[in-house]
């Protein structure tokens, strides 16, 4: 037995020293741990680190513990933190033609929204955030947005009019619910909770998934289905840090990210569909957006669409015409 001691001493000071001089990668979200993106991003530390073999450790910060969804991007763009995964429309007055993907009801379902961001048009809006700083690691779902309420049920125009309802910091979000006659407000998500709870606003927009995770049906009675907009999850690392990584180290971080991602995206899928019944079982009021009524609000918020398209780069509206 006494010639392994020598070695388990010599193995420990081994793993010492890869631990010593391991790449550090630090990385931020606002979403809950319980939410796909977050055991997405558990997976891509996981694997990232296991085809480094250690030499890149990954420590991963999710549910607002490095501040809110603007202050990461902020932090990332800044190089404070590695990379961050954050609601695209937090992205948006940085890169404004984000706004390709993200108008009132543009998409018919998933499959359609991802073969966008996937492909051609996906690739410009990433060479637009690099210009930035910003490198693109992909997209996962955030999901179609439904709008919950403390006041009343929505079931035509005329009940959103004059409901004071917190957005997203995008543009064209915004552009859309003025339309529909309500009061939008910008809120960084950090703040949305406590807002509802103390009635400061009158309700919220996010996709199913979101209200139950967050736990907005402690502080809101009415959701309804309106699939006003399809929205992504952007994870992007600072530029400069992602290319001082070695050769190796960044062909693991990409192969480990297009792993989360496509759990992500599987998850997320039954995550949205499992998370309405929770709501109702939770005392939600639930009121489904009839036919004439989603053809009412596609018409109303046509406008917003056509103005947001004229606003586009041309190299980027061209592609948007494409699809």
């Amino acid at each position: 037995m006494k010639p392994f001691l020598p070695l388990l001493a010599g193995s420990v000071i081994a793993l010492s020293a890869v631990a010593a001089h391991a790449e550090k990668i630090r990385v931020a979200g606002n979403f809950a741990t319980e939410h796909s993106s977050s055991q997405a991003m558990q997976v891509f530390k996981d694997e990232v680190e296991a085809l480094s073999n250690g030499e890149i450790e990954v420590d991963l910060f999710p549910a607002r513990q490095l501040g809110g969804a603007a202050e990461n991007v902020q932090a990332v763009k800044l190089g404070a933190v590695e990379i961050v995964w954050v609601g695209s429309a937090y992205l948006s007055r940085t890169v404004p033609d984000l706004a390709a993907v993200s108008m009132p009801f543009q998409f018919a379902d998933r499959a359609e929204a991802f073969a966008v961001v996937d492909g051609p048009l996906g690739d410009k809006l990433d060479e637009k955030l690099a210009d930035e700083s910003m490198l693109s690691l992909g997209y996962m779902e955030l999901g179609f947005r439904q709008l919950t309420n403390n006041v009343r049920p929505i079931t035509g125009i005329a009940d959103i009019d004059g409901l004071k309802i917190r957005l997203q910091p995008n543009e064209t979000h915004l552009a859309t619910f003025r339309a529909l006659g309500a009061n939008p407000v910008a809120m960084d998500v950090n703040e949305l909770y406590s807002a509802l709870e103390q009635g400061v606003i009158d309700g919220q927009e996010n996709p199913f998934s979101i209200i139950d995770v967050a736990g907005y049906a402690e502080v809101q009675k009415h959701v309804s289905n309106t699939n006003h907009f399809f929205d992504f999850i952007s994870v992007v690392a600072n530029k400069k840090r992602f290319e001082s990584l070695s050769p190796e180290h960044q062909e693991a971080v990409l192969a480990a990210m297009d792993k989360a991602i496509d759990f992500q995206r599987t998850l997320a899928a039954e995550q949205d569909a499992a998370a309405l019944d929770k709501l109702i079982a939770d005392g939600m009021v639930y009121t489904e957006v009839s036919p004439e009524f989603a053809a009412a609000l596609r018409e109303t918020t046509a406008p917003v669409a056509a103005e947001a398209k004229a606003s586009l780069s041309p190299d980027v509206a061209e592609l948007l015409a494409g699809q």
